[in-house]
């Protein structure tokens, strides 16, 4: 551009041209040759020192011998602070001839300009309008490459949002450049209100301010969610004129002056995009940015879907797993885990219930297991709580409450109902015995339980029989006992906690028994806190479930 302006003066023979293009409230000289300073360095001037935006208002050229004697140009800055005293100016238009500025030329003494001059600047200012229509296509090919970038990053990044204010924080970071939206904003439906999703890194206390808009409100985001359909707002001017004062004030306190606001498919809310400035869009910015809220809908479902699923997950989960009895002369505490990329709820299980032992005997006992259905989904669990359901109801019908026997019953069940590929589990019996306890258990195919004695030793409790399987028939279920002395410890768990897609089972056993040694002393829920910090440094692929037993020092 600065080209252009030296071949004006040089053919023109004035000492000053310029290539002058009209914004909103100003000109701007992306080429000049031998304008004086401050306005060289600054390369712009407000429109009370433009004689370019008479070009533009015409679309014709304007030629002017003194403009110290004409009456359009005589009042104007420009000719006492620029000295601008002879003008000759050609329209620069783009490639749908709209003008956007001028090609001038610009003596410091009147002067007549010629045909020969008028020909010559005419020619250069066509051949500076071809390269400033080169520079816009070149400009729009970029924004929509960039445009095109930014619907593929969407396609990816909002398919990832793990809930809605992930899903806000990478709206915010789908755009870069020019283009980039000041400010993105998620309101979803919740009634007669939307209310906005709050990214809590970047919350503003205005923003925080205005938690919810009415549906009636004299908002942008209203409207376009009363009418579903997009609204625009260009400036602060539309901004003003078309909705209400808290409008303007939010926008205001925001730093925002435009918005695009679109309603999300199914009436589920709106997405906003806004500037700090006046924002003119195109076709392809619109077709874009509408899109974009499409792929935001559906991210919208499928976090909201997501999260009501993992909500009845929980509350399935937590009324299958027990609340854990209070028994003299016993500490104990429990711990789920669910898998870190499944639905939050599985097959795995605990139980403790006191019972009075069958027999003679008074005093009463405790049945405790530890259970794994294989699979990790709400089958899974449906399963599992069948199968503990049955474990129970075996135990209370067998006088002697033996632990074999009530596997063997569970077995039977399997072989008839079909109730799938299978399971594990530990099922045992404490009754007090002396001044601690008496374990009596059988094991099912599952992980050998850990017990720690007071000296800080830990043993596995080895041995066990086939897991239960759908058409195994009814195999031999065998028992083992053992004491746990005051100040003993039992650990239950199932296989989540000790296995890793890249490690051994055993050296996971080995690692949680040097858990159970270091701090089996302590009480069962700080055992568990270390247990639980283990394990959270390993991405979880499988359930987790621990029960942990501490017999007191003083049982008696």
């Amino acid at each position: 551009m600065d080209r252009f302006a030296r071949l004006v003066a040089r053919f023109v023979r004035v000492p000053v041209a310029l290539v002058s293009l009209l914004e909103t409230d100003r000109q701007v000289f992306p080429g000049m040759a031998g304008l004086k300073e401050p306005w060289a360095g600054r390369r712009e001037t407000p429109l009370n020192r433009s004689f370019c935006q008479l070009v533009v208002d015409s679309g014709a050229p304007l030629v002017v011998p003194d403009t110290r004697q004409d009456p359009r140009t005589r009042g104007s800055l420009a000719v006492s602070d620029l000295q601008v005293i002879a003008y000759a100016g050609m329209p620069l238009t783009d490639a749908d001839g709209h003008v956007l500025g001028a090609l001038c030329a610009i003596d410091h003494r009147p002067r007549d300009w010629s045909e020969t001059q008028l020909q010559d600047l005419s020619d250069l200012a066509a051949a500076c309008s071809v390269e400033l229509q080169l520079r816009i296509a070149g400009e729009q090919i970029r924004r929509d490459r960039d445009h095109a970038g930014v619907l593929l990053r969407a396609s990816v990044e909002l398919g990832r949002s793990r809930d809605l204010t992930d899903l806000v924080r990478r709206l915010r970071h789908l755009f870069d450049g020019a283009t980039r939206p000041f400010y993105v904003g998620l309101l979803l439906a919740d009634g007669p209100l939307l209310r906005r999703v709050v990214e809590p890194d970047t919350v503003q206390p205005v923003e925080s301010a205005l938690p919810t808009i009415e549906l009636d409100a004299r908002f942008p985001s209203a409207r376009a969610m009363r009418e579903q359909r997009t609204v625009l707002v260009r400036d602060r001017a539309e901004l003003a004129a078309g909705y209400g004062p808290d409008a303007v004030t939010w926008y205001e306190e925001m730093g925002l002056r435009s918005a695009f606001c679109v309603p999300l498919a199914g009436r589920r809310g709106v997405l906003t995009w806004a500037w700090s400035g006046p924002h003119r869009m195109g076709v392809t910015e619109e077709a874009v940015l509408t899109a974009v809220a499409g792929y935001v809908s559906q991210a919208v479902e499928r976090t909201l879907f997501v999260e009501n699923r993992l909500g009845v997950a929980q509350q399935l989960q937590s009324a299958m797993l027990t609340e854990l009895p209070d028994v003299p002369g016993l500490e104990m505490s429990h711990r789920y885990l669910p898998a870190a990329d499944q639905d939050m709820v599985g097959g795995d299980w605990y139980d403790a219930y006191p019972l009075p032992p069958g027999g003679d005997e008074r005093r009463p006992c405790l049945m405790l297991s530890i259970g794994d259905v294989i699979g990790h989904d709400m089958h899974a669990a449906v399963v599992m709580g069948q199968v503990r359901s049955m474990l129970r109801q075996a135990t209370l019908g067998h006088a002697a409450r033996s632990p074999a026997v009530a596997l063997r019953d569970v077995d039977a069940a399997f072989d008839a109902l079909g109730l799938g590929p299978g399971a594990t589990a530990v099922h045992a019996r404490l009754d007090p015995h002396g001044d601690g306890w008496l374990l009596t258990w059988s094991n099912a195919g599952h992980p050998p339980p850990l017990l720690r004695t007071p000296d800080g030793r830990v043993t596995r409790l080895k041995g066990h029989d086939l897991l239960l399987l759908d058409g195994s028939g009814t195999p031999d279920r065998h028992e083992s006992v053992c004491g746990i002395p005051p100040g003993g410890a039992l650990l239950l768990y199932t296989d989540g906690l000790v296995e890793r897609p890249d490690g051994d089972i055993d050296t996971g056993i080995d690692r949680a028994a040097c858990v159970l040694a270091a701090h089996g002393g302590g009480s069962p829920d700080e055992l568990l806190e270390a247990l639980a910090g283990a394990v959270g440094s390993v991405p979880q692929h499988d359930d987790v479930a621990v029960l942990a037993l501490r017999v007191t020092p003083h049982a008696r």
